[in-house]
């Protein structure tokens, strides 16, 4: 269970992306770049990610967490239906999800932050509030398995507490017995 999906669509932030997408991969993580479709996604900048799974193809049962990238791309993704099953999906199975700066977006639709305690970029902070979250003005929030943070300057503190979280889950023993 080393597997982080990272969620993208047309408009994502670059960095926002490509930190975690190798910051997880450094850590020693299998990264898959899940679109709404496979091929070739653009972000804000131009930068070209490679989709090479759809919701339709992640087993959530070999997923250690799902990465939600801030931009444009979180708007588009919460107007498909199987982006955001999958993002419920997780939340409610207990994978670490982190979301950055727009990425609560998906989140919301999801329908997953209500007494939730999360940040995000102050743009949408009151989307945040309307959908029952408790909104911080911190660089990182973790409200059990969900991870958000608000702009890229804080990717470090984001994606260092993803590992953290992901190695903890991974390298904790299974309970034997009752």
């Amino acid at each position: 269970m080393n597997k982080v999906l990272l969620l993208i669509e047309n408009g994502f932030e670059d960095t926002e992306a490509m930190y975690p997408y190798y910051r997880m991969q450094e850590a020693g993580l299998e990264v898959h770049v899940v679109g709404p479709s496979k091929g070739t996604f653009h972000g804000k900048y131009g930068y070209p990610l490679r989709a090479d799974m759809t919701p339709a193809d992640c087993d959530l049962e070999e997923v250690a967490a799902v990465i939600i990238p801030g931009g444009h791309a979180p708007d588009r993704m919460r107007t498909r239906p199987d982006m955001v099953r999958l993002v419920r999906e997780a939340v409610e199975r207990g994978i670490v999800v982190g979301a950055i700066c727009h990425g609560p977006l998906l989140l919301i639709e999801a329908g997953v932050l209500r007494g939730r305690c999360a940040t995000c970029y102050s743009g949408i902070r009151s989307d945040l509030a309307d959908a029952g979250a408790l909104y911080e003005d911190s660089k990182v929030v973790v409200d059990r398995n969900i991870v958000t943070s608000r702009i890229p300057s804080d990717l470090p503190a984001f994606a260092g507490t993803l590992v953290a979280m992901v190695q903890k889950k991974t390298t904790q023993p299974e309970k034997v017995g009752g």
